[in-house]
């Protein structure tokens, strides 16, 4: 086998960096093997010429592995095999990287383009026989014959995919019935397919990869990654398609697992406090992690608080070499996770002297060579990154390279350095319609939206998606308001979800004013700290919030402080009437009451965080937190906290 394909070297044309890269790769397959001497004779048949070509190209190649920043303990095969996935990552980058900036400067042309790809994959489907997508030319002829529509309008047919019957929505069977986090109502099932996720991929990961590099060139390195990530839980429809979250997962990532400080086995640990602390053992060892991801920021804080909680078994087990016996594995994956432990008392020593010195900036002190957090901490997760940066990672760069939803990719970060979070529109993977914010209420919104060419900078606008998965003209939900172009194409801030806005009155408080009204007020309150908070209005609380005028219940979990006085308390109900002159209107008529602030137990948000996964089936890898609380239960559940 191994002579076949050095053979086949000629075969694959003159590239240096092919023939090299086989060469390097054949060498890595032999010390693998322990057949060394044996294999290596099998070299001596080659042409003097292309040997020399291969020696000088391996050299080349060995320089510049050598060049780089390296994890400890690594392999030749797990080294090779993390230098050619970020070689061809970085070539793809810059490949779609170049493709996204031609497309940026002519976006009617190429929306059209996706749009019509869409209909003409379709056509033949239920769907597309009922709105006749083969007979669509252009995006007027598609806006005019086909409404705009919410989740209701599939319910019915995403029922009938998930009994098995083929060619409903979309050409082909889909990968997965994706479930929404549900942080707006109830979760949505939706399609998933293989273009979605290609898409995703090329779009998204490679474009944003190459972003990252650019602003941190430190990270094109041989360091491991530490990936807060779990394996979700799936359930199968009638069909036997899969039905859970629509995220990366090891089983999506196992070609990667390589190159992350989390062993394969410990992906199979169905508990996410035991795998989460299995991510954190391995991470510890490794001083020379090089970058710490997860989908979104408040995984990372979770992730940090239990290393506050947990650190002293931590470290126990690596002085001793061991996995706690604590945790419930299975025997088998136990046993694997063991054989990669070693006694390592030094290490040990360092780690207990960092936490000993307290949490303040402890990634610095864990990690000296840490290049950056890649999470997004935007929307929901912002105030989760802003605690990160205050306290665990201060002094650490943060990439939010995405916006992404269930519905599939929307737009990339093409600006990582910068603190304000916005996002190029990625015009090849959906087709994007804007419904202005002031016409979200209309009985007719098909008469209002506008084309991507058509919106103005400074205006908020509902998205409306036409994507590969089988939604046509479908409010997402999503509220952004436009801050810029690039060349042609929207650059956006993602404001709020519409589900998400508080209204007892038709007020419209959305969750980025309520944000930053509360983060002015608590900046008022001496010693007090931010850890979580969300809000509920008194109509889904009975009896419960006391006072009969509609008003808000507001749920603060803080740091610093033990009581909140009257005074504190009536100091948010000031900052939301600063922002908000409708509020406050309301508030001078007497038709909303003064709003009511809970303070709750310390880790009472991480126990409703739990009850919402399990409630909603959620995945650790898409959760977020609901900002506005629609079911009763929460609600009472943290008036059950309140101090």
């Amino acid at each position: 086998m191994i002579y076949e394909l050095i053979s086949s070297m000629a075969i694959l044309g003159r590239s240096k960096f092919i023939r090299c890269a086989l060469v390097i790769t054949i060498l890595s397959i032999i010390i693998a093997t322990g057949q060394s001497l044996e294999l290596l004779g099998m070299l001596r048949p080659l042409p003097s010429v292309l040997g020399v070509l291969s020696l000088g190209g391996m050299a080349l190649l060995w320089r510049d592995i050598s060049s780089k920043v390296k994890g400890e303990n690594r392999t030749l095969s797990s080294l090779l095999s993390q230098y050619f996935a970020v070689k061809v990552v970085g070539w793809l980058g810059k490949r779609q990287r170049g493709k996204l900036e031609a497309d940026t400067l002519n976006i009617r042309q190429v929306q059209e383009e996706t749009l019509l790809k869409r209909l003409r994959k379709n056509a033949d489907t239920c769907y597309g026989k009922q709105y006749d997508f083969s007979s669509i030319k252009d995006c007027e002829a598609f806006r005019t014959r086909h409404p705009v529509t919410t989740y209701e309008h599939y319910r019915e047919l995403v029922t009938r995919v998930a009994a098995g019957e083929e060619k409903v929505l979309i050409a082909e069977k889909p990968l997965i019935l994706a479930m929404t986090s549900g942080t707006s109502g109830a979760s949505a099932m939706l399609l998933s397919t293989k273009d979605t996720n290609t898409e995703f991929f090329l779009q998204g990961v490679a474009v944003c990869l190459d972003a990252m590099r650019r602003a941190f060139p430190a990270s094109d390195s041989l360091q491991r990654t530490t990936k807060l990530f779990y394996s979700p839980t799936f359930r199968q429809s009638e069909a036997g398609i899969p039905i859970g979250p629509n995220s990366s997962t090891p089983a999506s990532s196992r070609h990667m697992l390589n190159l992350y400080t989390t062993p394969a086995p410990a992906f199979q640990v169905p508990s996410e406090r035991d795998t989460l602390y299995l991510h954190l053992l391995f991470a510890l060892k490794d001083p020379s992690v090089g970058t710490l991801e997860s989908n979104f920021a408040s995984t990372v804080f979770y992730a940090f608080s239990a290393l506050q909680e947990r650190w002293q078994e931590l470290v126990e087990d690596i002085k001793l070499g061991r996995v706690s016996p604590v945790l419930t594995l299975e025997p088998g994956v136990r046993a694997s996770l063991e054989g990669q432990m070693k006694p390592d008392p030094e290490r040990a020593t360092q780690l207990r002297t960092h936490f000993q010195q307290g949490f303040v900036g402890i990634v610095r002190r864990l990690w000296p060579q840490l290049n950056l957090v890649l999470a997004v901490d935007s929307g929901s997760n912002q105030i989760y990154g802003e605690m990160l940066r205050e306290r665990y990672c201060q002094g650490i760069p943060f990439y939010s390279p995405f916006y992404a939803a269930t519905e599939g990719l929307i737009g990339v970060n093409l600006w990582p350095e910068e603190e304000r979070r916005r996002y190029l529109l990625c015009p090849r993977s959906m087709f994007c319609e804007f419904l202005p914010e002031a016409s979200l209420d209309q009985e007719t919104p098909e008469k209002h939206t506008l084309l991507m060419e058509e919106v103005q900078e400074g205006h908020s606008y509902e998205l409306v998606v036409t994507n590969a998965s089988g939604l046509f003209r479908y409010r997402m939900g999503d509220i952004v308001k436009v801050v810029g172009f690039h060349n042609q194409c929207p650059v956006v801030e993602f404001q709020y979800r519409r589900g998400q806005m508080l209204s007892v009155r038709g007020e419209k408080v959305s969750e980025v004013m309520f944000l930053g009204a509360l983060k002015r007020a608590i900046s008022q309150w001496p010693g007090a700290q931010l850890v979580d908070y969300c809000c509920a209005e008194s109509a889904i609380m009975g009896e419960s919030c006391g006072g009969s005028d509609p008003h808000y219940q507001v749920f603060v979990e803080l740091k610093g402080v033990r009581n909140l006085t009257e005074e504190q308390r009536y100091k948010l109900d000031q900052c939301v009437q600063e922002d908000s002159a409708v509020y406050k209107s309301f508030r001078f008529k007497g038709s909303i009451g003064p709003m009511r602030v809970q303070m709750v137990a310390e880790g009472a948000f991480k126990e409703l965080r739990k009850q919402m996964m399990a409630f909603s089936n959620t995945s650790p890898n898409t959760f977020k937190m609901h900002r506005v609380l629609r079911r009763k239960e929460y609600a009472d559940f943290l008036l059950g906290k309140t101090i």
